[in-house]
């Protein structure tokens, strides 16, 4: 990487990529940019990995039917009529 700005662009680029926020030729840029640079790729396999990382020991707990029907009834509540 020259530096350490770019280096953010490109990450930010992949987490957007990852993530679909990027427009069709954005997305088609960085993908000719991943394929033309070893480095590129790189980041982009250390992200994918570290997502795959994060899912697979991340669980999440099951919230109550009752705790969201409590939540839905607030903001009903509190909504502006």
């Amino acid at each position: 990487m020259r530096n350490q700005q770019s280096y953010q662009e490109l990450v930010q680029k992949v987490t957007m990529y990852l993530d679909n926020e990027l427009d069709k030729a954005a997305e088609r840029d960085l993908l000719r940019a991943i394929q033309a640079n070893p480095e590129y790729k790189t980041v982009l396999a250390k992200e994918k990995s570290f997502r795959e990382f994060i899912k697979s020991r991340v669980h999440r707990r099951k919230v109550s039917s009752s705790l969201i029907e409590s939540i839905k009834d607030r903001i009903k509540v509190s909504a502006p009529v």
